[in-house]
């Protein structure tokens, strides 16, 4: 004979909601050496970032690393950071908002919006523990890297993996792994490089920097590198760049091993050398703008391509919330919940 637990059988069968966790990679919480190597060591520890033996790297990481890094990567978070706090966060809360608005009238029943950071608050846990608290039972999670890398998206399937193996009940889970090539990204980065030249005008030459990888994660069949080259040629082509007018190159280049060619600096330098005069630099790889694109790319780098020779210096800010870009990643959620009850 069978014999039936009698208490709360309604809440274990109750049909719960739709939970989808906007990821990024993080940031620190201030611009301060103690919140920064905080971030970095957090970052700088995961397998998925640094492929090296523990035994090898944790000496050189707390020895060395986490001793200097700190204080000149708070100097670079000071020069970029707003009264809201560090612009990454504050453009992907304007995301998750803007896009659970979107949601709003599209989906039926229940859905929750949260943001969740890799590294650093609000953490993944977090925001997958106040999920749970609401009863989500069918999740998405929607890493904001348009690129796969196991760096990025692939260490953010870990975190999250990490956290559900805890719960007794894991939600229905799917995963946007990547939309390097979707027609309504590249789209949208169409229209925000036009309407760049509506302002500024047409640059001598366009330049796609993404951030960089070490070479053996491309060798270790990482798709990153391909899907890059894909994302530039296709908004070239949209464009009608011809194939002198654009170029893909790499950035934030760390430690002694080579990494993805050729390098964001090295081809401003040059370009300038041979008398390039006005450039325009996009950086398609980051759905927010970020430390690596307002300090790297439009402080550090426009003065190397300035100082090399060249006069006009243009960035092309990242999507952040353009309309056209909260439309589109939507209009993808909505896709890949295709089949659950909120869809219907």
């Amino acid at each position: 004979m069978v014999k039936y637990i009698d208490n709360a059988d309604a809440a274990h069968d109750a049909p719960g909601g739709l939970g989808i966790l906007l990821t990024n990679l993080g940031t620190p919480d201030a611009p301060t050496r103690a919140a920064v190597r905080r971030y970095l060591a957090e970052f700088l520890s995961d397998p998925r970032v640094v492929e090296l033996p523990r035994l090898l790297w944790w000496p050189v990481l707390h020895g060395i690393i986490l001793q200097l890094r700190p204080g000149r990567s708070a100097k670079a978070y000071r020069k970029i950071w707003t009264p809201e706090g560090s612009p990454l966060l504050a453009i992907a809360k304007n995301q998750a908002a803007a896009i659970s608005n979107n949601l709003g009238g599209r989906l039926a029943g229940d859905f929750r919006v949260g943001l969740g950071m890799r590294y650093g608050n609000p953490s993944i846990k977090s925001v997958l523990e106040e999920l749970r608290a609401a009863g989500v039972r069918r999740l998405l999670v929607f890493p904001l890297y348009p690129q796969y890398a196991a760096a990025t998206t692939g260490s953010a399937f870990d975190a999250v993996a990490d956290v559900l193996k805890t719960w007794r009940a894991v939600p229905e889970l799917r995963m946007v792994n990547y939309y390097h090539d979707d027609p309504g990204y590249i789209g949208a980065l169409a229209g925000s490089i036009q309407a760049h030249q509506a302002r500024r005008g047409r640059a001598d030459k366009l330049l796609f920097s993404f951030h960089g990888l070490p070479r053996y994660c491309h060798e270790a069949g990482d798709p990153y590198y391909r899907q890059c080259q894909d994302t530039a040629r296709l908004v070239a082509e949209t464009l009608a760049f011809k194939e002198d007018e654009w170029c893909v190159s790499f950035q934030s280049r760390f430690g002694p091993r080579e990494w993805l060619r050729p390098y964001t600096s090295e081809t401003l330098t040059a370009w300038a050398a041979g008398g390039v005069k006005n450039v325009s630099v996009i950086c398609p790889g980051f759905s927010s703008d970020c430390l690596e694109t307002l300090e790297e790319i439009n402080i550090l780098n426009r003065a190397l391509f300035l100082a090399a020779g060249g006069e006009e210096f243009n960035y092309i800010p990242a999507l952040n919330d353009r309309a056209s870009h909260v439309e589109f990643l939507s209009d993808l959620i909505i896709r890949h919940c295709q089949g659950w009850p909120e869809t219907s």
